[in-house]
């Protein structure tokens, strides 16, 4: 069965022939190669591109490695990349012509000095390069500087909830529920029992992702970076720090891990893309306040494994599929904070108020709040009460669970139901 991935189909479609290095990042297991190798591969194929054109590799592929005289073993073994003359030497033995060419190259960043030998390609007019990549560092601005500013990437996401929903034939509300569960991984997706959905995501936290990390980074152990990745998924959708972290491991794990510690392993969930950080936006002052901020996980289904599926908390996790999906639709998110003086007691205080997701993309901009339930005018009013004290025109929107009539109250604020939200791409200008 194939999970249609038409977003990120078109988009390479559209980067054909730019002169760039088409960077396809995401978490493992997201779907990336199957894109590439599968959909693209079948694009290139029905424009009347010759099969012996289109060269695709995988560096993390046994095979593909022993052709070119290299041990998938032994590289893992000894912590080596593969040898780039290698590979080049391959390659050279495959442009037997002045034709069109097409690079489809999984994991690249398994690739020794991969930006020098991808720069040396770039310049020849024939050959248009597609890779993909597994780790955030893999586009630092170094690399970008290598490339000469020739790197675009395209970020795959797990399945958002309308791929998932369009793929099955689940009602809206049954969809939702397994979504919140076990997420978006695509493989994931396609197992039939609830026994089957559960070992896959456990084995894949802890036998790939955490894993790669800890290999990727040299860790002598995985005892504080898989309790703090605990504690991550424990407080999705809550303000944390490093020194809140600090604490929490000094008073439940009774460990003595120090801050720096923390900045660091933190880092290298971003890097890997298990998670992502959403940092503070003063409204008002119009500027990054720094910490706290909040972290969510990339797929909600290895956030609640690694927890062993105990908080099922629906409101956080509402929070966190909305803000993957503001993400897949290209904006950037940040945590919104507005600041009023009020009068109690005689005296003027100052007093914070949080907008979930302060959502911007070029010259568009919306203040969302998620609320799983609107039972009645006071909650309504405690959800809204940041909205009043915003002074500027963009748009207000709360995202309920419950199904509800998209409408605007007497202030112009719309309020929609999460369906709505999350099925319809133009749901945000309603």
């Amino acid at each position: 069965m194939d999970i249609r991935r038409d977003k990120y189909l078109n988009e390479l479609i559209i980067r054909k022939h730019n002169g760039m290095v088409k960077i396809i990042t995401g978490l493992r297991r997201s779907g990336k190669s199957y894109l590439l190798n599968v959909f693209f591969y079948q694009h290139l194929l029905s424009c009347g591109v010759d099969e012996t054109h289109i060269i695709k590799f995988a560096f993390d592929s046994a095979d593909d490695l022993a052709i070119i005289g290299e041990d998938l073993v032994e590289l893992k073994k000894q912590k080596k990349k593969v040898d780039p003359n290698k590979f080049m030497e391959y390659i050279k033995d495959r442009l037997l012509d002045n034709e069109q060419y097409y690079f489809l190259l999984d994991e690249i960043q398994e690739l020794d000095a991969f930006e020098s030998v991808l720069n040396g390609y770039l310049r020849k007019g024939n050959i248009d390069i597609y890779v993909t990549g597994s780790n955030s560092k893999f586009l630092s601005s170094d690399i970008l500087t290598e490339f000469e500013d020739r790197g675009d990437e395209i970020h795959v996401f797990p399945l958002i909830f309308s791929e998932y929903y369009n793929a099955f034939s689940f009602s809206k509300e049954e969809a939702f529920e397994m979504y919140s569960v076990y997420g978006g991984l695509p493989l994931q997706a396609m197992m039939s029992t609830d026994s089957q959905k559960t070992k896959y995501l456990n084995s894949l936290i802890e036998k790939t992702y955490l894993k790669d990390i800890i290999d990727r980074n040299d860790l002598k152990s995985d005892n504080d970076i898989g309790e703090l990745l605990d504690v991550v998924a424990s407080g999705i959708g809550g303000l944390v720090s490093t020194s809140k972290l600090e604490s929490t491991f000094k008073s439940m794990k009774k460990s003595g891990i120090t801050r720096a510690t923390i900045d660091k392993y933190v880092g290298f969930f971003k890097d890997s893309f298990l998670i992502s950080q959403s940092l503070r936006y003063d409204i008002k002052g119009r500027k990054y306040i720094g910490a706290p901020y909040k972290l969510y996980f990339e797929d909600i289904g290895l956030r609640n494994a690694r927890i062993g599926f105990r908080q099922i908390e629906s409101n956080h996790i509402m929070e966190n599929i909305i803000y993957n999906e503001l993400r897949y639709r290209g904006f950037n998110v940040d945590v919104g904070v507005v600041e009023s003086r009020e009068m109690k007691d005689g005296i003027v205080e100052r007093i914070n108020y949080e907008v979930d997701f302060v959502a911007t993309l070029g010259s568009k901009k919306y203040y969302i709040q998620s609320a799983y339930e609107i039972s009645d005018e006071e909650k309504w009013d405690k959800e809204t009460k940041s909205f009043d004290k915003i002074d500027d025109s963009f748009k207000k929107i709360v995202v309920v669970k419950n199904p509800v009539v998209p409408r605007h109250d007497e202030k112009g604020y719309l309020i929609i139901g999460i369906f709505d939200f999350l099925l319809d791409d133009s749901s945000l200008e309603k």
